[in-house]
């Protein structure tokens, strides 16, 4: 990866609470390097809202982003757990077990767990 898609972070989500999020691929335009980050926060009414913040800040850094999906992410930083969960309307499930293999890069002393439960 270039050193702007390093620049990117993996993952930003609300330090706690329950709230939706979207697993977005970042590529750059005519192929090449791609990286999937997660993002997600309670000020989200929908998964577009993420969306549509996450993807003028990653145009301007030159990718391209492409949601693959959303959900829900239960985070729980005092017993230090996250559950991925549930899915997106608008933008379909994302792959929780990706998802996961993300947010373990960043919480690396979590338990971590995704289900296809809708709560």
């Amino acid at each position: 990866a270039g050193p702007a898609m390093a620049a990117v972070r993996d993952v930003e989500v609300d330090p706690e609470g329950t709230f939706k999020y979207i697993l977005v691929r970042l590529q750059r335009p005519g192929g090449g390097e791609q990286r999937d980050i997660v993002r997600g926060t309670r000020a989200a009414e929908f998964h577009n809202h993420i969306f549509e913040k996450v993807n003028p800040e990653m145009e301007k850094l030159g990718y391209e982003c492409k949601c693959l999906g959303g959900g829900k992410i239960d985070h729980n930083s005092k017993d230090k757990k996250i559950r991925v969960f549930g899915l997106s309307t608008g933008y379909g499930k994302a792959d929780h077990s990706v998802t996961v293999e993300i947010l373990k890069k960043v919480y690396t002393d979590y338990e971590i767990t995704w289900s296809d439960d809708k709560k």
